[in-house]
C-alpha cells in the first residue's frame, strides 16, 4: 500500500468491493455495524472460494489434455480471486496495525 491509498486506509476499513469506477471503497466506523459484518461475511466467501480455485487449478492442471480456452478461463478466474484475496490482506492489516495496544 502506498501514497494515497495509505492515507485511506488510515481513513476507515478498505472493503471488499469496488466502486463503479473500479476504485476502492472504504467504511468508516468502529467495526461493530451492519456494513462492517457484511464485508467480513464476503471476505469469508471470498477466501473460501479461492481456496475451492485452487482445488479445481490443481484437478484441472493434472489433466493431459486441457484445451487452451480451459486455461485461458482458469487463469480469469484465478486473477480475479487473487484480486479479492489480495484486498482482503490489505483490509486485515490495515487493520491490525491500527488497533490500540492492550
Amino acid at each position: 500500500m502506498t501514497g494515497g491509498a495509505r492515507d485511506h486506509a488510515m481513513a476507515g476499513r478498505l472493503l471488499p468491493w469496488s466502486r463503479a469506477d473500479g476504485g476502492p471503497c472504504y467504511l468508516v466506523g468502529d467495526g461493530t455495524g451492519y456494513v462492517s459484518r457484511l464485508a467480513d461475511e464476503i471476505e469469508d466467501v471470498q477466501i473460501d472460494m479461492a481456496d475451492h480455485l485452487l482445488g479445481h487449478a490443481a484437478e484441472l492442471l493434472a489433466e493431459h489434455r486441457v484445451t487452451s480456452a480451459e486455461l485461458h478461463y482458469l487463469a480469469r478466474r484465478l486473477s480475479e480471486s487473487l484480486r479479492d484475496v489480495k484486498r482482503v490482506a490489505e483490509s486485515r492489516g490495515a487493520r491490525l496495525t491500527r488497533r490500540p495496544p492492550p
